[in-house]
């Protein structure tokens, strides 16, 4: 084999002299369910060395439709991905909203926010909007091509946005932040899900912090 061929060759030829920075980026995802994981899967294969993943809870058999390692039921979610994708840290934590008024992600060149839990996801867009990636819900829906990046004072047909862009507003946030979202209406009433669109979202993310990346001067 040709010693200069790697495994990020391809990223290389694409990416050319910036893959030296997208290498250096320091990123924690927090939440590694269906759109964290596959935020996790684009990034380590992207060429990222030092990426954090922070979640507390463990695999069942109903994750098996859009989670990376969720074959390993009742394993803790942090640990079976830390084998899958070794050298990426973990903490097996869950992300409250004191944890996130507590600790400092300061240091992170991008905090990648895959949680679905309202309040801690509004504490970590106020302390974090200049560095965090963010979604809205991902559940619900099957059209991948709905997928976009926007402001989230311009979303809609997402009642969890919603409660979260009111809430923003109520404590006096109104600093400019682009989301991912889907602008498909909810298919179903339930929390119903499909990996084309979680996934779809989690790679997203991981396009949005390359792209930001390779616009740096």
């Amino acid at each position: 084999m040709d010693e200069n061929i790697d495994r990020f060759t391809r990223c290389r030829m694409l990416f050319g002299d910036k893959f030296e920075d997208i290498q250096k980026l320091k990123v924690i995802i927090l939440g590694v369910g269906g759109v964290g994981s596959h935020a996790l899967d684009c990034l380590y294969k992207s060429g990222v060395k030092d990426i954090t993943i922070v979640d507390y809870d463990t695999f069942d058999i109903t994750n098996q439709n859009r989670q990376i390692g969720s074959e390993q039921v009742d394993k803790i979610k942090v640990e079976v991905l830390a084998k899958l994708y070794p050298g990426i840290k973990i903490k097996n934590q869950r992300v409250t909203k004191d944890w996130v008024k507590d600790t400092d992600l300061f240091s992170y060149d991008f905090i990648f926010d895959a949680i679905d839990d309202i309040y801690p996801k509004i504490e970590l867009i106020k302390k974090y909007y200049k560095t965090i990636i963010t979604t809205s819900g991902s559940a619900k829906r099957i059209d991948p091509t709905k997928i976009q990046y926007i402001s989230i004072w311009d979303t809609f047909n997402d009642p969890f946005i919603k409660i979260i862009r009111k809430t923003l507003k109520k404590d006096g946030f109104n600093k400019k932040l682009t989301i991912v979202f889907s602008s498909e209406e909810a298919k179903s009433t339930q929390k119903g899900s499909y990996i084309g669109v979680t996934a779809g979202f989690g790679l997203a993310m991981c396009s949005y912090c390359i792209n930001k990346t390779l616009s740096k001067v």
